[in-house]
């Protein structure tokens, strides 16, 4: 059974960074490709970045490209995002995901279990 629990949400100001954790367990974490995703109030669900299988591939939604990465420890069952130069729009709740192939590019039919979310809230 596959089991995902994010942490490392909380609250901060804008341009701070913070470092988003998701812990895996139940499969064979290193065979599956990883991504996050997050949820606005009132907004659908949107794709923000994955990682591959190996970790040497990464894709990010363009609202986050060169202020999110998303890598994995596979020795630790481990999936990372860290955000820096972090803005009001990027409050949200954020969902960590697994996919049953090596790497998504962020479809999100892909992704087969989720976690339960943490709360991220950027504040001026």
């Amino acid at each position: 059974q596959v089991h995902l629990v994010e942490s490392g949400g909380g609250s901060v100001q804008a341009g701070g960074s913070l470092r988003l954790s998701c812990e895996a367990s139940g499969f064979i974490f290193s065979s599956y490709g990883m991504g996050w995703f997050r949820q606005a109030p009132g907004k659908r669900r949107e794709f923000v970045a994955s990682v591959s299988w190996n970790g040497d591939y990464a894709d990010y939604a363009d609202s986050v490209t060169g202020r999110f990465t998303a890598s994995r420890d596979n020795a630790k069952n481990m999936v990372y995002l860290q955000m820096d130069n972090l803005k009001l729009e990027d409050t949200a709740v954020y969902y960590c995901a697994a996919a049953e192939v090596p790497h998504s590019r962020g479809v999100e039919v892909d992704f087969t279990s989720w976690g339960q979310g943490t709360q991220v809230t950027v504040s001026s």
